[in-house]
């Protein structure tokens, strides 16, 4: 092994502080690199969307809207990676409370087997059959016990209609991930939701997979009550619950009426205002193909469906307006323009008196034929704990039942041997790279400007600009020792944290300069100097600050670890015509967070002649596995795990000279030998076969 790969157990470590202003872009052109990112892929979704208006301007006939309703749901449930069957619910009423004018009892049953669900079905006074109307939770703690929902629903029992509001996972008495006094191990329900979403994109489904199916179940329990009439079903919600209307509305056919609130606007108008929200609101694929949220009515067209609107809410209204002016249309088209309604209220985001009176008015009209001004007095709400339907609190405490969690590790294993495929048919395994990441056909070489030198001793450092793709800037430091530079190997060195961390005077780049090598630190699109935030100094960085980003490209179809790849082959295509460096052999460093990207363009591109990954995450198992990863949502692949993993992305670089070093599980820490060479195994069974052995270094910290 060359000297290159032996000397870096030791060149890679901590930086002094810089001494030189070492930034290459400048804050002051038309988009700050910190909102680089976003901007650029806000443009790329603009061109869907305008795509999208010229396919819904052409429907002119109610057979063309049956078509695209046929289309756009298979496409949705696609995206979600399909349903499990269904399995006996195994409902168990554990409780009842009387009280004036309805009653309320406290349930369970198992959406999955041993999936356990908490919630409260209030049901009318009288022999029914009534309707019966789902109402799906917001981001609330309590979940079903928030005192907006409690007051919802006993409006509904009150007047005729028969309501089940249940838990969402994360929430309420449904924690998915638990400590050891029971509480939560992770710092909130949306936060659940969103590394619950993490795993689930690995293994090809999403966070609101496990939301719809809880939902659909329930709908499926409310059904099966004899004192409900299952063909007048409703469904209302507000906030994140309005998400779980607009998904339950458009794909179970049985919601006669839906009411969602505080939600509906446009993808277009959210991406240019708030920017993409929770992991189940974020559909793989959705933008590409085409779905907004006026489809989520359409897609039901023409069953009757009223949009809640707060004029204050921080959901943008311009949105809502154009979505349900669309909805109105193509309800037309059908014939049933009158079934789709909009209320807003001079209100803040929320499921206030007017909403909720607004709402129980119009399941009133379309389940039980009567229209009437609805009123609401006062309602007596209880405390949460007297809303329990389990004796902890916490259902995993109960019943030590699956999590979501447990449900993506398990599916994540149940691929464990069809990807031994991968590696058995290398000739196909780039392709299917490439496709997984959503790599252009063709990546062409980066342009690039000079904007500026720094001299140190011994040394000339140069500050690049690359541009990769239209509009994204990859800021680059070219550490030059004195000599001819194309006598040198030239090291693409990729940092997660940005090529800052390395860079300063005495640190890690330098002394591989020293050392005798050219060095070119790269900014990744999302990293460094057009990274979009910075990481919490005290706390975990569940998300990343790079979600928006990540769940954005997602929409696209375009992992933001693909653009990152694209970003170092368009520059390692750049370096091999470069006057001054073309020649040089390429070698590739990746470290923390960009170790993925590094390694997958490796892998890829021949020309680089040996890489090591330093503190990298170990693999996409592990982050399935593990509930409370840092930012991995960055380098999530959907649906990868059927394909590949990380190691096995390795193996296609033997015989090339590769070192793991001090790799890392999904929260950062260092894992040790054992682990690493299991993780490996594989990756070193290529490696042998390759007679190259000695070229794959393994090293953990412990």
């Amino acid at each position: 092994m060359r000297v290159f790969a032996s000397a870096l157990v030791f060149i890679l470590a901590g930086s002094a502080a810089a001494q030189e202003d070492l930034t290459v872009l400048k804050a002051d052109g038309d988009v700050a690199p910190r909102k680089m990112l976003y901007e650029s892929l806000r443009k790329e979704a603009g061109k869907h969307f305008d795509a999208r208006r010229q396919a819904v301007a052409a429907l002119k006939t109610a057979d063309d809207v049956k078509r695209r309703q046929a289309d756009l749901k298979a496409r949705f449930v696609q995206s979600l990676g399909g349903f499990p069957e269904r399995t006996p619910l195994n409902a168990k009423v554990m409780g009842t409370d009387q009280r004036d004018g309805y009653r309320v009892e406290r349930v369970v049953y198992e959406s999955r087997p041993n999936h356990h669900v908490t919630a409260l079905l209030y049901l009318p006074v009288g022999k029914g059959p009534f309707p019966g109307v789902l109402l799906p939770c917001g981001h609330d703690a309590t979940g079903k016990s928030a005192e907006s929902y409690q007051r919802a629903c006993i409006l509904m029992a009150t007047n005729g209609l028969a309501a089940l509001c249940y838990d969402p996972i994360g929430q309420g008495e449904r924690l998915q991930a638990i400590d050891s006094n029971g509480k939560t191990a992770l710092k909130n329900g949306v936060t659940e939701h969103t590394l619950v979403g993490v795993g689930a994109l690995l293994v090809g489904e999403n966070t609101a997979t496990y939301r719809i199916w809880d939902g659909m179940r329930s709908l499926d329990y409310l059904a099966s009550r004899p004192e409900i009439d299952a063909k007048r079903l409703g469904c209302t919600g507000c906030s994140g619950g309005g998400t779980l209307t607009s998904y339950l509305m458009a794909l179970d056919d049985r919601v006669v009426a839906a009411a969602p609130s505080c939600y509906i606007t446009s993808l277009e108008r959210l991406f240019a205002t708030l920017g993409p929200q929770d992991a189940e609101q974020n559909i793989t694929g959705q933008v590409a193909f085409g779905m907004e949220h006026a489809d989520y009515l359409t897609m039901r067209a023409p069953r009757a469906t009223l949009l809640c609107v707060a004029s204050r809410d921080f959901f943008d209204q311009q949105g809502t307006w154009t979505t349900f002016r669309e909805a109105k249309r193509v309800y037309g088209i059908v014939g049933h323009a009158e079934r789709v309604d909009i209320a807003e209220f001079d209100t803040v985001h929320g499921y206030p008196k007017p909403q909720r009176e607004a709402i129980v008015r119009f399941l009133r009209r379309w389940l039980l034929d009567k229209d009437d001004a609805i009123v609401e007095g006062d309602i007596a709400v209880v405390r949460d704990r007297d809303l329990h339907c389990t004796r902890t609190g916490q259902v995993l405490e109960d019943y030590k039942g699956k999590s979501a969690f447990d449900f993506n590790a398990e599916r994540a294993r149940s691929f464990t041997g069809q990807r031994g495929k991968f590696l058995a048919d290398t000739a196909n395994a780039e392709k299917q790279v490439h496709q997984l990441l959503g790599l252009p056909g063709e990546i062409a070489s980066a342009s690039v400007k000079v904007v500026g030198t720094v001299k140190r001793e011994g040394l000339e450092i140069r500050k690049l600009a690359f541009e990769t793709e239209p509009g994204i800037s990859v800021p680059a430091l070219l550490f030059l020792p004195e000599g001819k530079p194309g006598k040198r190997p030239l090291v693409l060195y990729a940092h997660g944290k940005g090529k800052g961390e390395d860079a300063a005077v005495g640190g890690a780049i330098e002394k591989l300069a020293k050392a005798g090598h050219n060095v070119l630190a790269l900014d990744l699109r999302g990293m460094g100097e057009t990274a979009p935030g910075t990481s919490p100094a005290n706390a975990p960085d569940y998300w990343g600050v790079d979600a928006k980003e990540a769940f954005l490209g997602l929409h696209l179809n375009r992992p933001l670890l693909g653009q990152r790849v694209v970003d170092v082959l368009a520059i390692a295509a750049w370096a091999a015509k470069d006057e001054d460096l073309k020649g040089c052999p390429l070698h590739a460093i990746g470290i923390g967070a960009a170790g993925p990207a590094v390694l997958h363009a490796v892998a890829l591109e021949p020309r680089i002649e040996e890489a090591t990954l330093d503190r990298a995450v170990l693999s996409w198992s592990a982050v399935a596995h593990m509930p409370g990863g840092h930012g991995q949502l960055a380098n999530a692949v959907p649906g990868v795990l059927k394909v590949y993993d990380l190691p096995d992305a390795a193996a296609l670089l033997a015989p090339r000279p590769l070192q793991v070093l001090s790799p890392v599980d999904p929260a950062g820490i260092g894992v040790g030998q054992e682990r690493l060479e299991e993780a490996y195994a594989a990756c070193r069974e290529v490696y042998a076969a390759r007679k190259a052995e000695k070229r794959l270094v393994l090293k953990a910290t412990k």
